[in-house]
């Protein structure tokens, strides 16, 4: 939910106006507006090509994911990795543009870890690939960009860790 939904929801609840360090907050929010849309238009226009080079990093830091009795061992397991790594960084956009950690809490955390354990997919793996995924974003984005969009990937790498 983004800064402005949480305010207005917040100030209705107590059937009041927004306060001033509300409606700062809001304009906080809606400066950062078009850094936010840059970023998650960089993220999507790239997709292929990040989690293209996100995965190649992977497998060269891990040759064991993709060896015989690996989890991304075989073409169809690999790309269902590949698969995983491009919703994580559609979700990352989400929160991106919510300028909140919210839409990554609920659509995509909740439960994560034990599904991966309940498929045996190693979770430090998936760790792994959230860092290259995050490598490989940032070097797409300007120093600003990054910067803003970084915790957001933090926040995923923190939540399986």
């Amino acid at each position: 939910m983004s800064v402005v939904s949480q305010v207005i929801l917040k100030a209705d609840d107590e059937l009041r106006y927004p306060s001033s360090g509300e409606l700062k907050s809001i304009n906080e929010f809606l400066k950062t507006g078009e850094i936010r849309m840059r970023i998650a238009e960089t993220l999507a226009e790239n997709e292929d090509k990040i989690v293209e080079k996100a995965s190649k990093e992977l497998w060269k830091r891990r040759p064991d994911f993709i060896s015989p009795g690996g989890n991304a061992y075989g073409q169809r397991e690999r790309n269902l990795c590949l698969r995983d790594y491009g919703w994580y960084l559609r979700l990352i956009t989400y929160g991106v543009l919510a300028g909140d950690k919210g839409p990554i809490e609920r659509i995509g955390l909740v439960g994560v870890r034990e599904m991966y354990n309940a498929l045996d997919v190693p979770v430090p793996g998936m760790v792994e690939a959230i860092r290259c995924l995050k490598e490989a974003s940032l070097g797409l984005l300007s120093a600003e960009e990054a910067q803003e969009a970084a915790p957001y990937f933090d926040y995923i790498i923190q939540a399986m860790s």
